[in-house]
């Protein structure tokens, strides 16, 4: 019998098994990179918003830093007492009498009392540091005007870090670096008495006495080492308690831009 030629076995119709094969490996592939992209997306996504919120921080945090901002209500801040300084009452041109006092801008003797303070006599405004304050001063219940270019010399040949453009009360503290600031100074510059027991000449006797009050608290020990800070509401006050302001002023409303 002759020996019959084998059939090879059927296929399957469509692709081979081996090219199927290939590309489902291939989409496994593909997928598998887009939800590694994709991820990878994510993680910078965070990292930036991350690395946005520390920059933001750090900014803020400087800002704060060197504006010396103190929001309403703040309790008074102080420094620790330096060396000393050249009294008040040996400051040239100090006005040691009963208000209302003058700007004490006489050239010669605000120039004098800039150098015995250690303040520089700038020969234009800088804002590096550019902060403000209110302050309102009363006598014997009685409000006192807070005049306008302490700190500036009536020919505009040089201004105080710290001075006055008006007769608001604001006092303005425009500083080429930052510096711990006091009432103290603001006073020397305005070239008013001022110490623990005396405003001009106003010192403590009886119930009269002198009392200083930031953001409505009042400041304990030396009222001349009460810091500026910025929007910071100060009240001085000589006088009976009867005759202190009531309330107490604690906040002010700075001009838009101040």
């Amino acid at each position: 019998m002759a020996n019959k030629k084998r059939r090879k076995p059927a296929t399957q119709p469509g692709r081979s098994p081996a090219k199927s094969e290939r590309r489902e490996e291939q989409r496994r592939l593909r997928a598998e990179a887009e939800k590694q992209a994709a991820r990878a997306q994510r993680i910078r996504s965070i990292l930036i918003r991350l690395g946005v919120g520390v920059v933001l921080a750090a900014i803020v945090y400087v800002v704060l830093q060197n504006m010396g901002s103190s929001s309403p209500g703040t309790p008074p801040a102080t420094v620790s007492p330096g060396s000393p300084t050249v009294a008040p009452s040996r400051l040239a041109g100090i006005q040691d009498g009963n208000a209302p006092w003058t700007a004490g801008n006489d050239p010669t003797d605000l120039r004098s009392r800039l150098a015995d303070i250690g303040l520089p006599a700038l020969p234009e405004e800088v804002t590096v540091v550019h902060i403000h304050q209110h302050l309102e001063v009363f006598v014997d219940g009685d409000p006192v005007v807070v005049p306008a270019d302490i700190g500036i010399a009536p020919d505009q040949s040089f201004i105080s870090p710290l001075h006055t453009h008006d007769t608001s009360g604001i006092m303005h503290v425009e500083a080429p670096a930052p510096h711990d600031f006091t009432l103290g100074d603001f006073f020397d510059v305005w070239g008013v008495k001022f110490t623990p027991t005396c405003i001009g000449g106003y010192c403590n006797k009886g119930d009269a006495t002198l009392a200083v009050y930031v953001n409505g608290h009042e400041a304990n020990g030396d009222p001349g080492l009460v810091l500026l800070r910025s929007h910071d509401e100060i009240v001085v006050a000589y006088g009976t308690p009867a005759q202190l302001p009531a309330p107490i002023p604690s906040k002010f409303k700075f001009p838009l831009g101040l």
